[in-house]
Parts: structure tokens; sequence; C-alpha cells
């Protein structure tokens, strides 16, 4: 009460609602990998930059690089050739990841770059210390120190080899010591890797597979592709690069531009993958499952996976689950798997109720901070669990949490001889217990019919 010396009338406004709980976002990857330049001066390596478009991208780490590409032509009469391809194996994926990523509802997310196209190690040396792993590792411990992103994502990690495991082990590591974050893994072309990951925070990460034969187009200069001209007669053969045929024989020049435009960028999945969780949890919610959901810009599976296949992808003796990509006839191509690579547990088997549950924790965490520092007492009690109970009503409306009434869905308790002892109270902790009944995906459908006996 303020200490009243002049006579007057005074206005005093009295708080009567408890202070509210901020949903935080809950779909912000961070992109680690390697990208065309790192700005000015270098000035974003290693630096976790928030970017919101792929223009704002290509503005501050360029774009994709050039590929090398070797075509065969064969003459097979007088100026009419046979035209193949040589298959084109990328290095460098963040661009078109990027690219993905936004066709299929991205956002606002992170680009954490560890080096350039120039100065990036090869990927076939299994990263040793001079290796990717070294960088990508840098760049997962830098992104460490933001608190924004809540998934992780490494565009070009699917090219190493035996330290690949190592890293995704390191990444979920990390989301169990910060509570707020998840990683979309890219399923190896050897699955085994993820079937001998630890099985320690498993509940925190979720493999994808296969990859994607997308409607991307390879990057690449005239001067990079090598023409391989065969003759009719075997003293008729000559390599030269495609900007000289322009001048020299404009027609078969014609006929290579055209195959190249049909050749698709293949791509890891977790780009595309990491654009639905973005999307769903925009239109429907973090709660809902990102599966039996479309992809964009998507031709089809590079891997025809039935549902055989799948039995083994989806539930496995090792208890790791992974996703599977499939085409649809009509429906095109479909997430069609929901399970973290807990795939054993009842209680984290499912994408969306961990990252349902990493929202919760983290929004209630920021928003309960005002307690700290007050008397640990009823009337303290009382506020925050008051502000907590708004916060998950509002979730239960939603349809995140199951039950016909609030008091089903969840409870929140928090008082002396509840949740503490006198002993917590003299040592400062205020303990606050928070139950829900989260929402879980349907995953099998059982449709039972029988016969019925004519009764009239």
């Amino acid at each position: 009460m303020q200490d009243y010396k002049t006579p007057g009338v005074y206005v005093e406004e009295i708080p009567k609602f408890p202070a509210s709980v901020a949903q935080v976002a809950s779909a912000i990857p961070a992109f680690i990998g390697y990208t065309e330049k790192q700005g000015d001066g270098n000035k974003y390596h290693l630096l976790p930059t928030r970017i919101s478009s792929l223009a704002e991208y290509a503005d501050r780490f360029g774009g994709p690089k050039n590929e090398a590409i070797t075509v065969t032509a064969t003459e097979t009469s007088e100026k009419v050739y046979d035209v193949s391809v040589a298959p084109i194996n990328p290095t460098h994926l963040m661009y078109y990841s990027l690219e993905m990523y936004f066709a299929n509802g991205g956002g606002a997310c992170y680009i954490v770059s560890v080096g350039t196209y120039v100065d990036a190690p090869e990927y076939g040396d299994n990263g040793t210390k001079s290796g990717p792993a070294k960088g990508l590792i840098a760049g997962l411990n830098k992104l460490k120190e933001q608190d924004e992103p809540t998934l992780i994502v490494f565009p070009d990690a699917t090219k190493m080899t035996t330290k690949y495991a190592n890293l995704l082990q390191d990444a979920l590591m990390q989301c169990n010591e910060l509570q707020d974050r998840f990683v979309i893994m890219d399923a190896h072309p050897d699955i085994s890797t993820f079937r001998n990951l630890s099985s320690d925070y498993l509940k925190y990460g979720a493999a994808y597979y296969p990859s994607l034969v997308t409607s991307l187009n390879y990057s690449y200069l005239d001067a990079g592709v090598t023409v391989g001209v065969k003759g009719l007669s075997a003293s008729k053969a000559a390599n030269s690069p495609l900007s000289e045929l322009k001048t020299s024989n404009n027609a078969l020049y014609n006929q290579v531009k055209d195959l190249l435009a049909l050749e698709n960028v293949v791509l890891p999945p977790s780009s595309a993958i990491s654009g639905v969780y973005a999307r769903v949890d925009r239109e429907n919610g973090v709660w809902k499952a990102p599966a039996n959901v479309s992809l964009n810009a998507v031709i089809k599976p590079s891997i025809r996976i039935t549902d055989k296949d799948q039995e083994d992808l989806n539930v496995h003796t090792t208890g790791k689950s992974i996703n599977a990509i499939r085409a649809f006839s009509g429906k095109g191509t479909l997430v069609w798997g929901a399970r973290t690579l807990d795939g054993n547990s009842n209680e984290w088997r499912f994408v969306s109720v961990r990252r349902f549950f990493n929202m919760v924790e983290e929004s209630i965490k920021k928003g309960t901070g005002w307690v700290v520092f007050e008397p640990n007492d009823a009337n303290t009690w009382i506020k925050v669990k008051a502000q907590i109970e708004n916060f998950l009503i509002l979730q239960w409306r939603a349809g995140a949490l199951a039950g016909a009434v609030s008091e089903d869905a969840f409870y929140v308790n928090v008082g002396l001889n509840t949740t503490m002892t006198e002993q917590d109270i003299n040592e400062g902790r205020l303990i606050i217990e928070i139950g829900l009944a989260t929402s879980r995906p349907a995953e099998f459908i059982v449709l039972r019919f029988s016969h019925k006996l004519q009764q009239s």
C-alpha cells in the first residue's frame, strides 16, 4: 500500500488474473552443413543464423555447387546421337535441401555453416579428424548456444560412413540435455546404422527412408559438362566441354541440354520432412502426427516400399523404428510413419507425443520464470497452478489432450504435503507435478466384418 500524505482520491489497480504461458515455436529447424559462402569475411562461419526465405539464404550463404557432369554421345547415323548421362553424385546438398524445406511448408529456420565448398573435406574419409565429422560436430556444439531451434537436420551427413552414427548420437545427447529439440534423421543407405545406435535418448529422434527423387534440377555450368562424342568410326572420338558444342554442333548441344533438364536431384528426406513438421504444426498443431501427408516437389521415392517391406522398418526386434515414405496410386508420395526411434516405448513411441511434451515443457518453463525467488507459500502456489491450468485448457480445447472434460485430460498439483515436504520448502524447492493425457495417432485401423443372418 502506498504511503498517502496528501488528501485526495487515489486509484490502485489490483491484479486478479494469473500470468499467462505463451506457447513457444515448435518447428524451427537448424540445418548444419557446408555452404557456398559464409558472408563477407566469413562472418557467418559457425554462427547459427536465422533466415526466413530461400532468397535470404542465397544472399548470405550462396547457391548450390555446380556439378561436374559426364555425358556420352554416340553417333548412330550421320549427326544422330544416342546420348546418356553418367550418374550424378553431388557432395553438397544444403541449397537443394533448403529448396525442399520451403517447398514443403517450412518457415523460419537457422543455418549453421561449418565451412565452404572450397574448404570442405571429402566425405569418403570416414569422418577422421580432417573430415566432415569434425566440422559438423563443431556446428552442432555451436547450436547448443541457441535457444530457439527445435529441430536438428544434417543435409549432407549421409555422405559420411563410419562416423555418421557418432554424429547422430551426439545430436541425441544434445536433445536430451536441453530437452527442447528433436533430430530428424536420414536413414543412411546402410539401415544398420540406426539399428546399431545406442539405446540412449532414442525418444528424441526419428529416421525416414528412402531418399526422394525430387522435381529439382542439378546446378551446372556448360563448361563443367564433359561430352564424350563417339563417331561412327573408332577414330572419330573426342571429349569436349558442352560450351564448345554450342557453336560446333548446336543440334547435339540442344539435345544434351534437353536431357540434363530431365536429370532430377535425389535428396535424403530430412529437409522435406522438416518442412512437413512446420506445415502440420502451423495448420493443425504440434500434437498432430506429421504423417499421411503428401510431399511437394517430389516425383517419387527412390525405392518403392511395399507393406511387407515396411513391417521390418516400422516394428523391428531392436525396437528402433524407421518411418517409410511411400508412393500411393492417386495420392502421390506420402509420409507413412509417425514413430520415433524408440519404437518399443509406450510413452515415447510417437513423434507427435514427444514433440508436444517438448513444447509444453519449454512453454511452461519460460512462462513460470517469474516464480523464482517469490515466497514459497500458498498464494504463489495458487497463482502458478492457475497459470499452468489456463495454458493446458487451451491445449485440451485444441484437441491436443484426450478427455471428455479437462479434469480427465490433465492435472496440476502443487502444495505442502502434496508435492513438497517441509524439507523441500526449507531448501528452496517449489515442486509442481503435471500430468498430461496426450492424444495419440491411430496407427493401425482395424475394420472387423462378419456375415449377418437375414432376419426378415
